[in-house]
């Protein structure tokens, strides 16, 4: 990128033969006295968001494309809850309960696992291949696997048959999850990183948004069409992404990391504009900078790595702001057209507030972008937190006047508004938190556990969600209802955390200053 000035800063001078930690020139926190790292970071810091996807459009591509992969997931998720207020599902595969057919809250949660239970797996079996075979190829790989399962879904005969389609095919899913957000993290600028790993939650809401439309859609249909065309739909999204595979660039930190920088800086002239061409060699001065600074505080990227030294807390953190997501009620929005009709709404009705609440889902997270630019990822995220929590309270005594036809509709209505929320802050900045926090050499393993744990907190709530809403079981109804890292790059970033600056000082934290005295 193009250098705000070509005038040497003063820097303090460092004995690199002195091995005290203070004084070592990358475990005493000193790597931005290196010339061409503080210029490039300059750069990158007063670089603005037009002028970067000016110079990097190609790489805003890649990105976005990658998320394809979890618009597989966000559908799966959402599709499969759908069915269960579906009729000729529920004639298919349910039971007769009072005059009318239901699927069985143990099935439920049996269907509703094999996703959460998938990304688990998946998320912890990702490591490897990702560090060894690079985001491209494990990418494909799972497209693959994606295609094959898909059969198992469409031809299942019996509901356990389409569980362990759902439990299998959900393995390429953990992978997914991982894999894009590391993608775009590491392919784009810091004027681009937070709208772009956003942007990861943006494509689990069109995910749920087309599942809830296509759901709607064949509502009225008695046929088995009804749910064998939802799962011939997955069969779309990893062709797209095969044929785009094969002229996709490779993530540049993973290149730098296996020796390759001729393939790395190939990589990053793909991802930018040949128009508006950025510094690409201060480029690759600061990915290698980052690599070697990652390398002198960690030994390897096993997963212990991170839960050592500073990493602990990256770790902790990234893990927290995922987990959040669960506690904090997202299972609701999957459940979304069924929380509805349980609700008292009729199955038309239903659907059409389905595909209303994805809607909203998929403006908040839009709008989500700008308003990175203006506050910091610890603001919105936690005040999306606390208006959550308030509107989940309303919706849960308001259900005393269950009978009240328009006390239903306010708890639609407040649910609709509650997923504007969720879209707009917790949603997609916790995709933002866990790819900007994490240590570039740990990214794939760090995203991994963290996914890995938000799976399993999702195992939880898909084990209890069926019950207290079936209405032949708990009957709940409506009753069921971090440090600051913009504007940072990833070195100044490790820089902060090896220096255990307090995560509440990261906003006004000054690493380009001279001078600056070690916390």
């Amino acid at each position: 990128m193009e250098g705000p000035d070509s005038k040497q800063l003063p820097v303090e001078p460092v004995d690199t033969h002195n091995t005290d930690y203070d004084a070592h020139p990358t475990k005493g926190g000193g790597i931005l006295v290196i010339d061409e790292t503080r210029n490039i970071t300059l750069a990158e810091h007063e670089t603005g968001f037009w002028h970067a996807l000016r110079q990097w459009p190609t790489a805003m591509f890649w990105a976005l494309f990658f998320g394809i992969a979890v618009i597989m997931a966000g559908f799966d998720a959402q599709i499969i809850t759908s069915f269960f207020a579906l009729p000729a599902f529920q004639q298919k595969f349910g039971y007769e309960y009072e005059g009318s057919y239901i699927i069985s809250a143990p099935w439920q949660s049996g269907l509703n696992m094999g996703n959460p239970i998938g990304q688990l797996l998946g998320a912890l079996a990702s490591g490897y291949p990702l560090e060894r075979y690079g985001r491209r190829l494990t990418l494909g790989i799972c497209c693959i696997w994606s295609i094959c399962f898909v059969f198992v879904q469409f031809f299942a005969t019996s509901i356990g048959m389409l569980c362990a389609g759902e439990v299998l095919g959900g393995l390429a899913y953990g992978f997914y999850v991982v894999i894009a957000p590391t993608y775009a993290s590491e392919i784009c600028p810091l004027a681009l990183r937070g709208v772009l790993t956003a942007s990861i939650n943006l494509a689990f809401v069109i995910g749920q948004f087309i599942a809830a439309g296509v759901a709607a859609g064949l509502e009225s249909r008695t046929d088995e069409w009804a749910y064998k065309a939802p799962f011939a739909i997955q069969w779309v999204w990893p062709v797209i992404l095969l044929v785009g595979l094969l002229f996709a660039p490779e993530s540049p930190y993973f290149l730098i990391r296996r020796g390759k920088y001729d393939e790395a800086r190939k990589a990053l002239l793909k991802l930018s504009s040949a128009k508006n061409r950025p510094d690409i060699e201060g480029m690759l001065v600061m990915i290698e900078q980052t690599d070697l600074l990652e390398r002198e505080l960690e030994e390897s990227t096993t997963y212990w790595e991170c839960f050592k030294k500073a990493n602990l807390l990256r770790t902790e953190i990234s893990i927290m702001v995922y987990l959040i997501q669960v506690i904090g009620g997202n299972p609701l929005i999957g459940y979304s057209t069924f929380f509805f009709e349980t609700a008292g709404l009729n199955p038309a009705d239903s659907f059409n507030m389905g595909v209303g609440n994805t809607a909203m889902g998929f403006v908040g997270t839009c709008l989500s972008w700008p308003l990175m630019s203006f506050f910091g990822r610890r603001t919105i995220y936690n005040t999306g937190m606390i208006l959550m929590t308030i509107i989940l309270f309303i919706i849960g005594f308001l259900d005393f006047g269950r009978d009240n036809h328009a006390v239903v509709w306010t708890q639609a209505s407040l649910m609709d508004i509650w997923t504007f929320i969720y879209q707009t802050t917790v949603g997609p900045i916790c995709f933002v938190i866990i790819s900007e926090i994490s240590a570039t050499r740990l990214r794939s393993r760090t995203i991994a556990i963290t996914t890995a744990v938000q799976a399993a907190a999702s195992i939880v709530f898909t084990i209890v969600l069926p019950y207290m809403m079936s209405t032949a079981d708990g009957d709940w109804r409506g009753k069921c209802g971090l440090p600051e890292s913009k504007g940072r790059t990833f070195e100044e970033l490790d820089i902060m955390f090896e220096r255990k600056v307090p995560p509440r000082k990261f906003k006004d934290y000054d690493l380009l200053a001279v001078g600056e005295e070690h916390i």
